[in-house]
């Protein structure tokens, strides 16, 4: 009987310890940080941001907030609703490229309703201005930071260093966890978009979602597509599409182009012989100072400095860089590059932090491209990507600003070609306001490319009317 007794005098104790545990679980699984066994999602509407025009008040609708993961990892996103027809209009995930740039820098200088007022600007916070050349007037868009490091979103374990798999496996729960928090967003279509590098990024995990779909998980079950920009897709072929684009516009001549053309074999990516280094170093030695990422702008320099700007924006060195850049004969609207420090001044600013739902302490300085940041490529193609997602029907639509030279159309178009497509309506321009924008081609299996013509590697920031008549075209289904 004393067994049985003594068992009966321990069983309030653990009714109370089994009550501790659960409640230890539930305060874990919903606030803000510690290990967690399944993602959470936080969410903030903002209504008003500081140093937007007539007072902050933001004429359309925004959302800020984190995904947590089980591996210490939290993603911050900007979601902005169509302004057209939020329960109908696709959602895009969109992806900035580096690895490492944020998605404010999309938001702001791409392809969101945002823009800073650069000729206006006289020190202190920047004055936000509407954009109405924006994708959100005819799409959701869920602006990602991505992978952990870039822009607000931070890791609090330090564990791992980002890669290629590691960030397709994070976004894809991170889309899972948004659209469990966001149950009327199911039906909407939904694209993986991106520009840059995150052209390695869009292919991957659409068929990582694809295969999920396959396999029976219905979250994701409305993906249709993909839209990738200047992407970085195939790294030789990439690479190897740079020297004919540069001479094909009379940036080097035929006297350096042929002895590269015949000692490389039209291979540019790795020397595999002396001629071909020395020809490509002679290439490089007179191409340097070109702007890479459009060959007709000026290359000029951001910000070097960023706390010099957001402790004093009106008070600089005497000497150096940092004065000289704050000068007016160098910060002018043709220098598209000098115009980007807005931003870091402005996501420096607590006012703004606050605003936008960001944790203290979680990321001192915030940087537009944390070029610096430690991450690990292990995916050096995704043409095999794009030719099984087109083959199990998903759309896809690439594009290309025709005067960039970091990923040019030459070597798109060589990895769209290995995908051994026919061709469904051939190559003719295609136009906004009875003026040619560019050029397209339409393929069998839903893929469109198309050219915008006078734009750099990120398109839609040099033409945005342009890439927004063309995606608003190609959304609807519609030939460009």
């Amino acid at each position: 009987m004393a067994p049985t007794k003594l068992l009966s005098l321990h069983q309030p104790l653990l009714m109370i310890c089994k009550f501790l545990i659960l409640l230890h679980a539930l305060v874990f699984s919903s606030s803000g940080d510690g290990a967690r066994a399944a993602p959470w999602i936080t969410t903030k509407a903002v209504p008003r941001l500081p140093g937007y025009i007539g007072g902050g008040a933001l004429p359309f609708s925004l959302e800020t907030g984190y995904v947590g993961q089980d591996d210490g990892v939290r993603l911050f996103y900007y979601f902005i609703q169509s302004e057209r027809a939020p329960a109908e209009d696709p959602v895009l995930l969109w992806l900035t490229g580096g690895p490492g740039c944020s998605a404010l820098s999309g938001l702001v200088y791409e392809v969101g309703p945002l823009s800073f007022d650069f000729d206006g600007y006289a020190g202190g916070l920047p004055t936000l201005l509407y954009k109405t050349e924006a994708w959100t007037q005819v799409s959701n868009v869920i602006f990602m930071d991505s992978p952990a490091g870039t822009g607000f979103s931070y890791d609090t374990a330090h564990a791992a260093t980002p890669s290629d798999t590691m960030v397709v496996r994070q976004l894809r729960i991170f889309l899972e966890t948004w659209l469990d928090k966001h149950p009327q967003f199911l039906s909407n279509p939904l694209y993986i978009a991106g520009d840059s590098y995150s052209g390695i990024i869009i292919p991957s995990l659409a068929m990582e979602i694809a295969k999920g779909i396959e396999s029976g998980d219905e979250r994701l079950i409305n993906l249709k597509g993909v839209i990738a920009g200047n992407p970085v897709t195939d790294i030789r072929l990439d690479d190897n599409g740079q020297l004919p684009f540069l001479h094909g516009m009379g940036i080097i001549p035929d006297e350096l182009y042929e002895p590269a053309r015949k000692s490389c074999r039209g291979e540019y990516h790795s020397p595999s012989n002396p001629a071909c280094a020395n020809s490509l170093q002679a290439i490089n030695d007179c191409t340097r100072d070109l702007n890479g990422a459009h060959v007709l702008e000026p290359t000029c320099l951001e910000y070097p400095d960023l706390s010099i700007v957001h402790k004093k924006p009106t008070t600089l060195p005497e000497n150096g860089t940092n004065r000289l850049m704050l000068e007016s004969a160098t910060l002018s609207s043709v220098c598209r590059n000098s115009t980007y420090f807005l931003s870091e001044v402005w996501a420096n600013d607590e006012a703004v932090r606050e605003s936008l739902g960001i944790r203290k302490g979680t990321v001192p300085l915030w940087q537009r491209c944390d070029f610096h940041l430690p991450y690990t490529k292990e995916i050096s193609s995704t043409v095999g990507e794009h030719l099984a997602l087109i083959t199990r029907g998903y759309r896809s639509m690439v594009y290309s600003g025709d005067h960039d030279s970091k990923i040019s159309f030459v070597g798109t178009q060589a990895w769209i070609r290995q995908l051994n497509l026919s061709i469904t309506d051939d190559w003719r321009p295609w136009y906004v306001d009875s003026q040619v924008a560019g050029f397209t081609r339409a393929y069998s299996n839903n893929f469109t490319y198309a050219t915008v013509k006078g734009a750099g590697h990120t398109a839609p920031e040099y033409m945005p009317r342009e890439c927004l008549a063309m995606i608003d075209r190609w959304l609807s289904g519609h030939p460009l």
